[in-house]
């Protein structure tokens, strides 16, 4: 997802056992990290420019991931380099890729 600076995401928990919150290493250096309670939706207004990896915490080695590109991934080599576990170091490796090539 691209957006702008000073836009704001509101995540939907799709039922009671996922969520969302932010990856170490994965937003720009000096934005604030997110993450929201189990089952519960999650706004977030985002002010730095630069690529946002999340997660669903339980659900994250199963892929449950995805990336906010605020502006300019400006970020991008650093959240390349963040091992992911199992299915979520493919997930990330696609999105990487559709990234790229835009």
């Amino acid at each position: 997802m691209h957006i702008h600076s000073g836009d704001t995401v509101h995540f939907v928990a799709a039922d009671p056992g996922h969520n969302v919150q932010s990856l170490p290493g994965m937003i720009p250096q000096g934005a604030e990290p997110f993450a929201g309670p189990m089952g519960h939706d999650l706004s977030v207004t985002f002010s730095k420019p630069g690529l946002y990896g999340y997660k669903c915490l339980p659900h994250y080695w199963m892929g449950m991931v995805g990336m906010v590109v605020v502006d300019n991934p400006v970020n991008e080599q650093e959240a390349k380099s963040v091992a992911q576990p199992g299915a979520a170091g493919t997930r990330f490796r696609q999105l990487f890729d559709t990234l790229d090539r835009h």
